[in-house]
Order: structure tokens, then sequence, then C-alpha cells
């Protein structure tokens, strides 16, 4: 009892003594709670040796958790470069931040930084809470600084570029995140906003090479199999693209957009067994539901079936009157059955779906309409040629569709 009693004493005010010196050195007042503390818990100490008396065991504990434990705790905590200043102030920044003070968040992290600005968990809380609120010029600034303080904080190197794409500095945001991928490339969030930004800029061929190296370290993400398939088609390699979109599928069957994806380009390649199996499995996506329909009908009308063709096309109808009617007007291959389709005198609005579909994904999705019309009318020798040579075949394509048209429309003027 007495020996520990003695170990108690020595090591206790050895640590008290420590820290004053640091409070000292330091110039930081912080350091007085602590110090009041631990002489609370020597006080203790003392009461239990110059009384003679046994303090429970409540007390006990709390004397060596205040003169020993805690001031060792900070010890440490200031040799991983956290001070007690920079510890104090995070927390009462974090406190704030938890009940929605964001202005005494900041400012606890603003007194932070201007007392030792080299604090790199100041700068990445306070970019966080700019972030929050909106700022994102604010944030970028804090988020750069937190960089410069530490190399590796790359989920700051990813911020500032999302942030800078949102406010739409595409360049600066692509030079940002190809220099985090070299450092990072397995990083799979940049690559997908990289991939993202090149297709926007309609850099295809290099939002391939992007996709394609996250690939090597992400193989099984839906996202770089979808968005590099999204890329291969619009650069009309449909075989590539239908690669990728069935890797997509097979990763998330309850994404459908692959699969409306798969359905256009077995229309382009005349295959319609497969077009209408992946027509019915995206059917079941309600922003997909009236394309896939229409779709369904035309199957059915090239196949001769017109009952069947006419269900769908009325089908469609009613899922979005005013975008179906508008292009089955504008098909030649529905006026067979024109008279049998049930067009709304008034073509009202469909109710708001909410979209899913990105702007990318639409773009992929009518240039694969587009093609798919385009190729209706081509020989199997021309598919089977767009299949082995797709590069440049689109255009090519296209122009002898339209040759075609032009002297349809010719035939019927005279």
């Amino acid at each position: 009892m007495i020996i520990e009693q003695l170990l108690f004493t020595v090591i206790s005010f050895a640590i008290f003594v420590y820290m004053f010196f640091r409070m000292i050195r330091n110039n930081d007042t912080t350091y007085v709670v602590v110090l009041v503390l631990e002489a609370i818990g020597i006080a203790l100490n003392f009461v239990e040796v110059l009384f003679r008396v046994k303090l429970n065991m409540l007390f006990v504990i709390l004397k060596y958790v205040l003169s020993i434990i805690l001031p060792i705790g900070i010890i440490i905590l200031e040799k991983r470069n956290m001070g007690l200043y920079e510890m104090v102030h995070i927390q009462k920044a974090k406190l704030y931040t938890f009940f929605g003070n964001h202005k005494k968040a900041k400012e606890a992290l603003i007194d932070l930084i201007e007392k030792n600005s080299k604090s790199y968990r100041a700068h990445k809380m306070l970019a966080e809470i700019y972030e929050l609120e909106g700022g994102m010029r604010k944030a970028i600034d804090e988020y750069v600084q937190a960089i410069d303080l530490n190399k590796k904080d790359y989920d700051s190197y990813y911020k500032v570029a999302e942030l800078l794409n949102h406010l739409d500095k595409k360049d600066e945001a692509s030079e940002m995140l190809f220099n985090l991928l070299s450092k990072k490339p397995e990083m799979c969030k940049a690559s997908e906003l990289l991939g993202e930004i090149l297709i926007e800029k309609e850099k295809y061929k290099e939002a391939v090479n992007v996709y394609q190296d996250a690939l090597r370290y992400n193989p099984v993400s839906y996202e770089l199999n979808y968005n590099l398939g999204i890329a291969y088609t619009m650069l009309n390699d449909f075989q590539n693209a239908k690669t990728c979109y069935e890797k997509a599928a097979e990763i998330n069957s309850l994404l459908y957009n692959a699969k409306y994806s798969l359905a256009e380009i077995a229309l382009i390649y005349k295959d319609l067994e497969e077009a209408e199996k992946r027509f019915l499995e995206a059917i079941e996506e309600e922003e997909l539901s009236a394309d896939g329909y229409y779709e369904l009908a035309k199957i059915y009308l090239i196949k001769g079936d017109k009952d069947t063709a006419i269900k769908y096309i009325n089908t469609a109808i009613d899922s979005n009157s005013k975008r179906i009617v508008e292009k089955v007007k504008k098909d030649p291959i529905f006026i067979p059955i024109m008279a049998k389709i049930s067009m709304p005198f008034n073509l009202e609005e469909p109710e708001q779906v909410e979209q899913k579909l990105q702007d990318k994904e639409i773009k992929a999705k009518e240039h694969l309409e587009e093609m798919s019309e385009i190729t209706r009318n081509l020989s199997y020798n021309d598919i089977k040629m767009l299949k082995k040579d797709p590069s440049g075949k689109g255009k090519k394509m296209e122009q002898k569709n339209q040759e075609q048209e032009q002297g349809e429309q010719k035939e019927r003027q005279d």
C-alpha cells in the first residue's frame, strides 16, 4: 500500500511538472484545466496518506484517471502532432457541428488556424463545413490548404475536383483528377468522375482509356462497366458496348438501363428475339416503360404480328401519350396499323416521374434508338460488316439510309 502510494506520488508529480512546463513553453492557458484536474487527483492521494483513510474504489479510480491516465493520453496525442489547444478546439467544433451551429464551429476552427496555421484537421473540417453550407470556393481553398499539409489526403484531392466540376471548371477538374489517378489509380470514384467529364466533353476515346484503367482495379463495378458501354456506344463500337452492358447487367440486375441498351444493340444487329427479351426486362423501370413498349410494337410489326403490335403501341401511348404519339406519326412502320392505334385527341403532359436517367444516359439511349432506325433497312450483309468493322460505320449507314429516304420521297412526289 505504501509503495503504491509512493509510486503514485512520484509519477503524478513528475507528470504535473511536465505539463506545467508544456504550458509555459507553448504559452497555452488550456493546460490550466488539465493541471487543476491533476491537482485534484494528487490531493485525493495526499488525503489518503496524511489522514490515513482508505478511499473507496470510486475515488481511487478517479485519482488515477485525473493524475495519470488523462495527462498521459494528452501527451500521446501531442506526440501524434495534435496539441491540447488543437484538440480542444476540434472537439468544440465537432460538438457545435453536431448541434447544427455551423457559425460557432467555424469560429472555433478559425481561432485554431489563427494560432496554428498548420493544423491539417482544422483546415479539413472547415472545408467540410463550407462545402455543407454551399460555399464551394471557400471549401476549395481550405481543401487545398489541407492537401498542402497532407500530400496523401486523396479524399481532399477528389473533393477539390468535384467542387471544380460543380463550378463548371471542367478542365481544372480533369487536370486534378488525372493527377490524383497518377498517385492513386485504384480510386474508383475519381475514375468515374473523370470519365463522366470526358463524356460530357464528347472525348469518348479518352473516357474509354480512363474506364479501362479503372476496371483493372475494380472489375466488378457496375458504374465503370456501364459507363464504358456508354463511351463505346457513342463511338459506334456496339460489339464492345454490348460486352460492357452485359457485364453491368450481370453485376446489378435491378438497374434496367443496361438492359434497354442491350435491347437496342440487339435491334441494330437484327436479333429480334434477344431484343424482345431485353425490352421485356427493361419495361420494369417506369421511366423506360413507354419507350420499351414502343420498341416492342415495332418488333412485332417486323415479325408480322399486327395484333400484338397494336396492344403494345397502345400501352406505350397510355404510358406517355405526348412523346409516343409524336414518334408514331414520324415512323412509317406504323402505317399498316394506324387505324387501330388509340390516338388521344388531347395530348396531355405525362405524370411527372422521377428522372433517374442522367444526361449521358439519355444521350446514349437516343443515339442507340437513332442507330437502330438507321440499320432497320440495311441488309444482313451490312450488319455483318458492322460487326466486323464498327468504327466509322454509323456515318456511312446514316448516309445510305438518307439516300434511301430521299429516293422514297422522290417516288411519292412523282
